[in-house]
């Protein structure tokens, strides 16, 4: 196909964008002069830039009730420019669909079979009630298949400029002190998937420091008062997006539960150990890491009946069959050995 552009849609939370990275890059391999663009929301945006697969940046603008219309086709108008032959609505909203058939894009491709896709002629991928249960990034991919793109590689990718591997390297010289390896902890999350109290960090940052080769980043912006202020940690001062992203890429390892950050560390090539959900709409099949070490760890094959009762946004690991402390520090320590 010639003249091809092509407007990536993801106005979405940071690891929802992250596993969109393959798609621009699978594109330009097999249509090198196309011209693609992501449509992504402010605060994600430092996951793309510097990206040689992404030609533009467009932002997707919260605005408040009161002026919605207003930005809703100016929004529409700055998309028109582009003249794009192309769009992939990765996150299938009413609002973006209008907003896409608004914008002049003749084919435009969707998920699923809403009303409002029907009317306005949007293509669509199946998903089939995630039968069988796939990545959420192979899923995304579909989008790209449907206009003859071949491939199976769906690891993420998040460019780093020379200067900004100088000061990474520069971080881990100084935050490890002398230590073997810097570990990466992330007490919070979205609220989407399990996740531990902030008090079963905290002993596991502890157990880590006491390790004699180990120093311990934390890594969130708002930090549980349970893990602030332990004595031999690093507490990085972060200020945006792609503070965060320069200092996970010094890491040696970094742990969590399923959230942004962790798809971060993935895309980094980072390894990471992650605390998961076997429930369909958390599962590691669905939401994993890619592309780099990972190593998941979930409850026992009955935890979820017998404990949790069966919904992830309640669920803290706690109780017979969990996850405990004492299995991700094991797992760390064997990892670095």
């Amino acid at each position: 196909m010639k003249n091809l552009r092509i407007l990536i849609a993801r106005p979405d939370r940071i690891g929802d964008v992250v596993l969109s990275t393959p798609i621009p890059r699978e594109l330009k391999k097999t249509f090198p002069d196309c011209f693609v663009a992501v449509l992504i929301r402010e605060y994600t945006k430092d996951i793309y830039l510097n990206n040689p697969h992404v030609d533009e940046i467009i932002i997707y603008e919260e605005t408040p009730e009161k002026n919605k219309i207003r930005a809703y086709f100016k929004l529409v108008s700055k998309i028109r420019k582009y003249s794009f032959t192309h769009s992939f609505m990765l996150l299938p909203t009413e609002r973006l669909n209008w907003i896409l058939f608004f914008s002049g894009i003749k084919y435009r491709i969707g998920v699923g079979h809403k009303f409002y896709q029907f009317i306005t002629n949007t293509k669509s991928v199946q998903r089939h009630k995630y039968i069988p249960l796939r990545h959420e990034a192979d899923y995304c991919m579909d989008m790209a298949r449907k206009i003859g793109v071949v491939t199976e590689n769906l690891d993420p990718e998040i460019h780093l400029t020379v200067q900004e591997k100088i000061k990474a390297a520069e971080y881990k010289k100084e935050f490890a002190g002398g230590k073997k390896f810097l570990i990466g902890v992330h007490n919070t999350h979205g609220g989407s998937s399990p996740n531990w109290k902030p008090p079963n960090y905290k002993k596991l940052i502890v157990q880590l420091i006491d390790q004699k080769n180990i120093r311990v980043v934390v890594t969130d912006i708002n930090i549980p008062d349970e893990v602030k202020n332990i004595e031999g940690v690093v507490y990085p001062r972060i200020n945006s997006l792609r503070d965060l992203i320069i200092y996970i890429s010094a890491l040696d390892l970094f742990i969590s539960s399923s959230t942004g950050p962790m798809h971060i560390a993935a895309a980094l090539k980072v390894k990471t150990v992650s605390l998961f959900c076997p429930l369909t709409a958390c599962s590691p099949k669905l939401w994993g890491p890619l592309g780099n070490e990972a190593h998941i760890i979930l409850p026992e094959e009955n935890y979820c009946p017998n404990v949790c009762g069966g919904d992830p946004k309640k669920c803290w690991f706690e109780g017979p069959g969990g996850i405990n402390v004492d299995m991700v520090f094991s797992k760390t320590v064997q990892i670095l050995k």
